[in-house]
């Protein structure tokens, strides 16, 4: 696994469950196409995993 990952968000939360706004929002993203750089962990992975739909992940 690498050690860090980015992530951009490309898709937008109009009409996205509350949850799904949450998870995005507690990641960092607050714009369409920011990207965010986190370590890489199980709790990281876990978020991406649920909002996968609207988020693109590079590891680096």
């Amino acid at each position: 696994m690498a050690n860090k990952l980015a992530i951009t968000l490309t898709r937008s939360l109009i009409g996205r469950p509350e949850d799904q706004r949450v998870t995005v929002n507690t990641l960092g993203l607050r714009k369409m196409h920011q990207t965010v750089v986190h370590d890489d962990n199980p709790a990281i992975r876990g978020m991406i995993n649920k909002v996968a739909h609207l988020v693109t992940v590079k590891e680096q």
